[in-house]
């Protein structure tokens, strides 16, 4: 009976996640099922698709804001249920349903109509939500494949495009290397502690504490190999380089969904590992920390200088903010977890901001998009709403005060400063000072270059969809420093759960 007890209490903690299966197993045949119809002569489901998975993705939101149980471990603690998890939970639906918005017309107007688009998306969230929610070395594996997986081949989507297959041969190819990385590193761990899961290697890493315990050097290595499994699906450099190729060469909703959703899930896993089971090991991975923060921000600031392309362009400006995000957690402290979440959450708004105005700026006959930063010269004149909202974004990217990006930069460094990380963050602001450039020659391209006289940009009608995502990322974007407590308590909150 007891044991009925407890299955029953895990079954109703992931009741989110079942629905999300049975959900995505009904579409996956519905589907399967309907494209192949004689009788209803093989219809197009892109549209339908897109409204089915869109349902299912606000139901599982709606199910995950509901969720009464309060902080618990599931499953023989293989999962955790907590409100460091719900909420990035929350964050991670959020964004798929907009980029589900989003993508929409773009879809449309690239004749993108398998089905399968909207069944890999799902499956992606599947892995994203479980990688949130991991407490144990093989979840992790599992999660981060299982949304890698879907990732390749979504990168690929765009058949007709030799771009896109290159995109997804890499990614495909340094996937799996990180992938070896990660789970070459688990497999060290496990030989020389004996488990997988956080809370038994918590548990034996206290025993470190005792003066006639020496610490094993193949750990050491372990946590290393692991550490650059995680460093590398985020971007860091130098992990960096399947980055450029894939935000270029893949359809741009799939980029869109590589720069939005991601990160949210891989940065609450990341501090989940190393400030739980391996908080003790704190003077060996604040180092690499470093170095790998201090050469993305490096890189990024002066590759992203030559850079001409807009989808290329934003690759390095992730790079440059992961770097500027991985500040907090080097600094090994609450105030640096609270900063890395309110990072994490402002950077999620801002690329929401800003890839939504790149897919509204296509043009109706074939779908083209602005590809390069010169293209952006004739919007002041087209779309002058569309040109202010993406300096504004662009202001806030930058950190010019006293905007949400500044905000978060400052929080960073702020949680640096008290870390006495001096030197990282004297080099952020002084990278942060050099950046400002090639943002801001985003607004001399807008507003002072002239249009050019073979342009064929014409205004684009924008959906309802966008127009509210827009909206209210720009308002967020414009107005945070004027009350940021809502943010900071949550962030807060979000923090104690990791100490």
């Amino acid at each position: 009976m007891d044991f009925i007890s407890i299955f029953s209490n895990n079954i109703k903690v992931l009741i989110p996640e079942l629905f999300l299966v049975l959900a995505l197993s009904y579409i996956l045949v519905h589907g399967s099922v309907y494209s192949t119809a004689k009788d209803y002569k093989y219809p197009v489901l892109r549209v339908s698709f897109c409204g089915l998975a869109s349902y299912t993705v606000i139901l599982t939101l709606f199910l995950t804001l509901n969720n009464p149980f309060p902080d618990q471990t599931i499953l023989n603690s293989t999962l955790i249920h907590d409100t460091l998890t719900n909420n990035l939970k929350i964050f991670i639906l959020f964004a798929v349903i907009s980029t589900l918005i989003i993508s929409k017309n773009y879809l449309k107007t690239n004749n993108i109509n398998a089905f399968e688009y909207q069944i890999l998306l799902l499956l992606a969230l599947l892995g994203l939500v479980f990688l949130v929610s991991s407490n144990d070395l093989i979840s992790i594996y599992i999660a981060i494949e299982l949304q890698s997986l879907s990732l390749y081949v979504l990168a690929a989507f765009k058949r007709g495009s030799a771009f896109s297959t290159e995109a997804s041969i890499k990614y495909f190819i340094l996937g799996a290397f990180s992938s070896g990385l990660l789970l070459f590193g688990s497999s060290l761990i496990y030989g020389f502690v004996g488990s997988t899961n956080f809370e038994d290697i918590s548990r034996l890493l206290l025993l470190l504490h005792y003066p006639d315990v020496e610490l094993s050097h193949g750990l050491i290595i372990g946590l290393i190999f692991l550490s650059c499994g995680l460093l590398f699906k985020l971007g860091v450099a130098p992990f960096h380089m399947w980055l450029p190729d894939v935000y270029e060469g893949a359809p741009s909703s799939v980029t869109a969904l590589f720069a939005i959703t991601p990160k949210l899930a891989l940065f609450g896993v990341f501090l989940r590992v190393i400030y739980g089971p391996f908080y003790d090991l704190f003077e060996w991975w604040q180092q690499m920390i470093i170095l790998t923060s201090a050469m993305s921000i490096v890189l990024a600031t002066f590759a992203a200088i030559y850079q001409k392309r807009l989808k290329r362009f934003l690759a390095y400006s992730s790079i440059g903010h992961v770097g500027y995000i991985l500040i907090g957690c080097a600094c090994g402290t609450f105030e640096g977890i609270q900063s890395v979440l309110l990072y994490v959450i402002i950077y999620f708004v801002m690329s929401l901001n800003v890839w939504s105005i790149i897919l509204s700026l296509e043009k109706e006959q074939d779908g083209q998009l602005y590809k390069y930063i010169s293209d952006l010269s004739g919007l002041r004149h087209t779309n002058p709403l569309i040109a202010l909202t993406l300096v504004i974004t662009v202001f806030s990217m930058a950190g010019i005060p006293p905007i949400a990006g500044f905000c978060a930069k400052l929080y960073v460094f702020l949680a640096a400063m008290s870390s006495s990380i001096y030197i990282l963050a004297l080099l952020g602001i002084f990278t942060s000072v050099i950046g400002a450039f090639y943002y801001l020659r985003w607004i001399k391209v807008i507003f002072f270059e002239k249009e050019p006289l073979n342009s064929e940009f014409n205004l684009v009608i924008m959906s309802r969809g966008k127009s509210l995502i827009i909206s209210f990322t720009t308002l967020f974007i414009l107005f945070f420093f004027s009350n940021p407590s809502c943010l900071l308590l949550l962030t807060h909150e979000m923090a104690l759960s990791l100490v």
